[in-house]
């Protein structure tokens, strides 16, 4: 099996947990300006829809009363902040049940018939149909966009890879608000070895290619 294979009958496009939870509200008065990755994440889908791929959405949606996130002991939070004095406490979530920022981001263009992958861990396979979803329509390639890169991407990255499916992760169209250290690791040393790493623009010319 070569590297470059692709067959479009057997791909699907994930975006993950690209929500306006995450995305700053414009200043009133003045036009949305969206991260380059976001921009990236919205040229894919337009030739992912015209190409006919099935589209998912993993999507956040915590409790407002955060009953559905956990308490674990880690030395930092999300950002590497330090807890105070060391005591873990939970932090609000960003893309909540019932509110607005658990919504796709408008410019996705999220249609009725897409999937979305209603999530309450960093993996889009924890506990979803996310897999049942993609065995049920033979695929076994998945391209994958959204942030963070370090958080929920790779997670979901790790677990599909567990489960055999070929990932593809577009460099580009991922993205961090932490530390882009990170993003920058796991592109060149990390992902690789479980994934194929590409850029908005060959994944595009991969899909072209393949339908034509």
């Amino acid at each position: 099996m070569n590297v470059n294979h692709f067959e479009i009958k057997k791909t699907a496009l994930l975006f993950f947990d690209i929500l306006n939870g995450y995305v700053p509200a414009p200043e009133p008065g003045k036009p949305s300006v969206l991260k380059p990755w976001i921009q990236n994440a919205i040229r894919l889908s337009k030739v992912g829809r015209a190409a006919g791929l099935p589209i998912f959405f993993a999507k956040g949606n915590h409790r407002p009363d955060n009953a559905t996130t956990a308490l674990i002991l880690t030395d930092t939070n999300n950002s590497l902040t330090p807890w105070p004095n060391g005591e873990v406490t939970k932090t609000k979530m960003h893309a909540i049940a019932g509110d607005k920022s658990s919504d796709v981001l408008a410019d996705l263009e999220p249609q009725p018939d897409d999937y979305y992958i209603v999530k309450y861990r960093w993996s889009a396979f924890f506990q979803t149909y996310l897999d049942l979803a993609l065995r049920t329509r033979g695929i076994d390639t998945i391209i994958i966009s959204g942030g963070s890169t370090d958080v929920g991407v790779t997670s979901t990255l790790y677990s599909g890879r567990d489960l055999d499916y070929n990932m593809i992760v577009v460099s580009d169209a991922c993205g961090t608000s932490h530390d882009q250290r990170a993003h920058d690791m796991l592109m060149e040393l990390i992902l690789p070895r479980m994934s194929r790493v590409r850029t908005t623009s060959q994944v595009i010319a991969m899909i072209e290619k393949a339908r034509g």
